[in-house]
């Protein structure tokens, strides 16, 4: 035991903070201009975690868009320090990341142990979360079964208390030309069960699944209703489209509304 804090201090993945917040910044401003809005469905399970206990966010893996969503969602954890697994092969082309709290996973036994090294220094500190693509590549939302790699369970199985939390992700095109980025938070799973690993790695599988099948659900109803807007990008098609709408409004003295769908009455946080 007198050996943890040492241990801590060797594998804790480095985090400057006044980095973290400007790429977060950046992430806003990015995502309003590649999506027309970015929501978070009102069926979301939102979890008091004041205790600051260990968190878990196991979401799908369906784009490269991931990492950036995750990073404004992770803002409803204000009092949490965030961090992510990512493939040790990116680390070299994008540095920057090794400074925002990821860390570089290889898929060797040696790079599993190192990830259980690096997640139990992570857990050693109240109000620490990790944020897992747990599929560990790019699959698309409609896959099923849904299925997660090993190394989720084991982790599941070395945590005493703390939270699993599902997160779905999903881009579809609804009636704009950019897509939408929709969220939903599934049910919470308490760190309590006296499961294995492969017990622990079928559950979470069940319930990642079972937040995607909803969100799937509500993005067919292409209802902006469904979800909280956390982020209102541009609308609009664009081109000759666009320039004759805003012609007849400008005969009517009135400013043109190019959105195909009515957001104005929908919540924005």
């Amino acid at each position: 035991m007198n050996s943890e804090p040492s241990a801590s201090n060797q594998y804790l993945p480095r985090k400057t903070q006044w980095l973290w917040k400007g790429f977060y910044r950046y992430c806003r401003r990015y995502s309003a201009k590649h999506f027309h809005a970015v929501r978070l469905s009102k069926s979301s399970h939102l979890l008091n975690v004041a205790a600051g206990e260990p968190l878990v966010f196991v979401v799908n893996h369906p784009s490269w868009w991931d990492i950036i969503v995750c990073m404004l969602l992770s803002a409803r954890y204000e009092k949490y320090q965030h961090f992510a697994p990512i493939e040790a092969g990116m680390l070299p082309k994008y540095k920057f990341f090794n400074r925002l709290g990821f860390f570089g996973v290889e898929e060797t036994v040696e790079g599993a142990r190192n990830f259980l090294r690096i997640t139990q220094a992570i857990f050693s500190q109240p109000f620490n979360s990790l944020w897992i693509t747990a599929q560990g590549e790019f699959v698309d939302p409609r896959v099923r079964p849904v299925k997660i790699r090993a190394g989720v369970g084991q982790l599941a199985t070395r945590l005493k208390s703390g939270w699993i939390i599902p997160i779905a992700l999903e881009y579809p095109f609804w009636n704009e030309k950019t897509p939408e980025a929709l969220v939903r938070i599934g049910q919470p799973l308490k760190l309590d069960q006296d499961l294995d690993r492969q017990q622990w790695t079928a559950l979470i599988e069940l319930h990642l699944q079972e937040s995607m099948d909803r969100l799937a659900q509500e993005a067919i109803l292409r209802d902006p209703a469904q979800f909280d807007t956390l982020i209102l990008g541009k609308s609009g098609v664009g081109g000759v489209y666009d320039l004759w709408r805003r012609f007849k409004a400008a005969l009517k003295g009135k400013k043109a509304d190019l959105s195909h769908m009515d957001d104005r009455k929908v919540s924005t946080q």
